[in-house]
């Protein structure tokens, strides 16, 4: 039984970020055009599961296949598309996760663009992470063992944190 832990912001998340993004990149080499750290962990001062979302943009995404053995070798689970059509899913740390990786292609716009929208929006808009941050700690106290529960708990929040924080970044990048 996987146990929903919610904690306070870390530093070392960051950090967390950094080095593995460099494994990632040594893995990836030439196919990599960007790397981003995204999800609660990426936002200073915001409550979160403590697990490192990457976003890696690479050229053509069919291609990532090819490296599944390496991201095995540095403790990746390889996960395929697992739902969401044009992306690569790694994750990491079994029960215990540190680490999930969504892989897309450059022209994946609006894969790429939803997930730095939230992160940005979150980063700028401290009264929506605190009331995220307050929402999450909550629902893992209700549901520490029901992942599902604690999903569908954040369900109508997220969509609607989505919808605000694409309208926002659009305004703010023009695209």
């Amino acid at each position: 039984m996987r146990l929903i832990i919610v904690t306070d912001y870390d530093q070392l998340w960051e950090t967390m970020y950094e080095e593995e993004a460099k494994r990632i990149r040594d893995v990836l080499g030439e196919e990599l055009l960007a790397i981003h750290h995204f999800g609660s962990t990426s936002v200073p001062g915001l409550r979160a599961k403590p697990i490192i979302d990457i976003l890696p943009v690479v050229r053509n995404i069919e291609r990532v296949d090819r490296f599944n053995e390496q991201m095995e070798a540095l403790g990746y689970e390889c996960m395929g598309e697992f739902g969401i059509s044009g992306r690569r899913y790694f994750r990491k740390g079994g029960d215990r996760r540190t680490h999930h990786v969504h892989v897309f292609q450059e022209d994946n716009r609006a894969d790429i663009d939803r997930h730095l929208a939230v992160r940005d929006y979150l980063r700028t808009h401290p009264e929506a992470a605190s009331d995220y941050g307050a929402l999450k700690a909550s629902l893992a106290e209700r549901h520490p063992t029901d992942m599902e529960a604690y999903m569908d708990g954040k369900d109508a929040f997220v969509k609607e944190l989505e919808r605000e924080a694409l309208a926002w970044y659009r305004a703010e990048t023009g695209r």
